[in-house]
Parts: C-alpha cells; sequence; structure tokens
C-alpha cells in the first residue's frame, strides 16, 4: 500500500484559490461598507467589525487554508470520529455557562477572550465524518435497514441537539446536507420518502414549539399584516435590493442600512449588495458562488476514492444550499431563516471554517488525477 506522501500530487488548484480569494475580498469589501456606520455607533470605530474579521476570521482561516492544503486529506479518515466527538461537545458548551446568549438563542460559547459559534466547525466536523462513515461502509450492508437506522440515529442526534440551541437553520441544513451525502453514496431511493417524513414531521414540531419560527412562516406569506413586526426585515431587505436597481447606488452610499435594515452585517449583508451595486453586483456574486460549487463537484466527479468523492459532495452541499438559502430568504422567495451568506456576512468562526474546507479542497484537487 502506498504511503499518503508517496501518492501523486499534481500541485495547487488555482481555480479553486482564485475563486476562494474573490469571494473573501468581495466579502471584506462589503463588510466595511456595511458595518462602517454599525462599528461606530457601538464601539467608536468605523473599522472595528472589519478589523475583527481580519483578526479573527481571515488571519486564522489563512491558516487553516495553508494547513488543509499541505495536509492529505484521507488523513481525516482515521479522525472522523474523534472529530466528530469534539464537534458535539463543544456544540455542548452552548447548554453551560459558558454559552452567551445574543437573540434569545445560546449559540455562542465564550472561552477567556474567544467568543465562536460551534455549529460552524460541527458542519465541517460533521461532513468529514459522515463521508468516512458511509466510505466505510462501501460493500458491507450500507442498504441494510441496520445501517439505514444507524444513519437516522447520528442525524437524529446532531439536528436535536442544534434544535436546542435554538438553531433551526442550522439543524435544517445539516440535515439537508447529510440526505444528499446519503444518497450520494449509493443508498437505496426507496429509503427517501422515510427520511423526508421524519425531518417534516420534526420540523412541523420545532416549529410548534417555537412561536417564532411561525411567525416567520406566517411572515412569508403574508408579508403586509406582519409589516411592521416579522416581516419587517425582508420587507426593508426586498427595499433595498429593489432601490439598488441595474448598478446600484454606489459603493458605501447604501441609506437602508443606516436606519431600517435589520442585520446587514450578518444575513441581510446581500440586501446591501443589492442597494449598493445592483443587480450587476448581485449577479456577479451569485456567479461567484455557483462557480465555486460547480469546480467542487467537478473535483469531486474526478475524486479517486468515495471518501474523498462524499466529502466534496457535502462540502459543494454546505456552500451551495447555505447560499442559496441566504439570498432567497432575503429577496423575499422563502422564510427568513437567518442563515448568513458564505465568505461575505461577518462571523469570524463562519470564515474561519469555510477558507479551512476550501483548503481541503485545494488539497483533494492535488490528489486527484
Amino acid at each position: 500500500m502506498k504511503r499518503l506522501s508517496s501518492l501523486e500530487n499534481h500541485g495547487n488548484d488555482y481555480v479553486v484559490i482564485l475563486l476562494t480569494a474573490l469571494l473573501t475580498t468581495f466579502g471584506l469589501a462589503m463588510l466595511a461598507s456595511a458595518s462602517s456606520n454599525l462599528s461606530q455607533l457601538n464601539t467608536g470605530d468605523s473599522l472595528y467589525y472589519l478589523k475583527h474579521q481580519m483578526i479573527s476570521g481571515l488571519a486564522i482561516g489563512l491558516l487553516g487554508f495553508i494547513l488543509a492544503s499541505n495536509i492529505h486529506y484521507k488523513r481525516y479518515e482515521r479522525l472522523s470520529a474523534l472529530g466528530m466527538a469534539f464537534g458535539i461537545v463543544l456544540l455542548m458548551l452552548t447548554f453551560t455557562p459558558l454559552a452567551v446568549e445574543m437573540k434569545g438563542a445560546a449559540r455562542w460559547v465564550k472561552a477567556g477572550p474567544v467568543t465562536f459559534q460551534p455549529s460552524e466547525p460541527l458542519k465541517l466536523f460533521f461532513i468529514i465524518y459522515l463521508a468516512a462513515w458511509l466510505a466505510s461502509t462501501r460493500g458491507k450492508g450500507r442498504h441494510t435497514a441496520k445501517s439505514f437506522a444507524a444513519f437516522l440515529a447520528i442525524l437524529a442526534i446532531v439536528m436535536g441537539l442544534l434544535l436546542k440551541q435554538p438553531a433551526t437553520s442550522a439543524s435544517m441544513l445539516v440535515g439537508t446536507i447529510a440526505v444528499i451525502m446519503y444518497f450520494a453514496s449509493g443508498a437505496r431511493l426507496s429509503y427517501l420518502p422515510v427520511i423526508m417524513g421524519l425531518i417534516a414531521g420534526g420540523f412541523a414540531i420545532a416549529v410548534f414549539l417555537a412561536p417564532y419560527r411561525l411567525a416567520r412562516i406566517e411572515a412569508f406569506f403574508h408579508p403586509d399584516r406582519n409589516a411592521q413586526t416579522s416581516g419587517w426585515q425582508v420587507n426593508q431587505a426586498k427595499n433595498a435590493i429593489g432601490s439598488g436597481g441595474l448598478t446600484g447606488v454606489g459603493y458605501g452610499q447604501s441609506l437602508t442600512k443606516l436606519h431600517s435594515l435589520p442585520e446587514p452585517l450578518g444575513d441581510s449583508i446581500f440586501a446591501v449588495v443589492g442597494e449598493e451595486l445592483g443587480f450587476v453586483g448581485s449577479m456577479t456574486l451569485v456567479g461567484l458562488l455557483l462557480a465555486l460549487v460547480l469546480r467542487i463537484l467537478f473535483i469531486a466527479h474526478r475524486a479517486r476514492d468515495q471518501f474523498g468523492h462524499l466529502l466534496l459532495i457535502g462540502f459543494a452541499s454546505l456552500i451551495g444550499i447555505q447560499s442559496f438559502v441566504n439570498v432567497a430568504a432575503i429577496s423575499g422567495l422563502m422564510p427568513l431563516t437567518g442563515m448568513s451568506l458564505p465568505f461575505i456576512s461577518y462571523g469570524s468562526t463562519a470564515l474561519t471554517v469555510f477558507l479551512t474546507i476550501m483548503g481541503i479542497v485545494n488539497n483533494i484537487s492535488k490528489h486527484t488525477a
């Protein structure tokens, strides 16, 4: 058996690197614009949020990208169970005194000077673990009822912990990614109705137990009726996007972000893009995200092994679905979820994780024929 270090290395994937660099730069530029007034108001420094993103997100993320680009991806397969356990432990910290509650949810953990969001690294650990587990069952009863029950048990634990925070959108995202990876591994399609029924049932219960989730759904179907409450954010986001027209009002010139747009740094940042850069700028961003997802899928198609193939399917699903849901929700095409936009929204933990993911993608591409 060949040593990992002796396997053929084709060099860096410069398409992946270029797309990652363009998206990261785009994100930092838009964050500088979207956050300047709010940053000045909250901290007295108009660049505070940008500097925090660059120090805590970009710097650590670039380190993660470099390390992941140079560590053979097959090593993660052997450490996947340990990584998954670590991710669960991090998530459990949100139920301890270390948890920091913001906007009614304890999704962050503060350990000394460091504050991070455990659900972000959990996505990475979960995708690695699931890819390793599905690859290991290849030809070993993957299609049996026993393995199907094991898959459901793994999924229930992760989704249940996320719903408990509560983090509904993260839970549904992880569940969707898991289902895509499961069937991409060759599982029988006859299991699909069972999985979708269980997820739909769990989601219905979660909505019933948390009124704010139901309010978001009602705001989607009746935006005018809830214009001053649950429908406020999406209505203001749609106004911002609409006012941008074809080419936008100009970089840094958004008025909606100043007074009326909630979360201009987070899940509403696409609305700031639409207002300042217009349809052209918005579609350029969407095009970059789509190009990155397609590039990852192209590498997945050429992957030498099942683990690498499934890992890339998971990464492409994560970036693609999260981007689609964010853009669709802010554009009023689906209920608001609070899901951030990869590489663009403010969040140092998320940026670190996405840059590390792209390092792994680059490494898999290096070792793909």
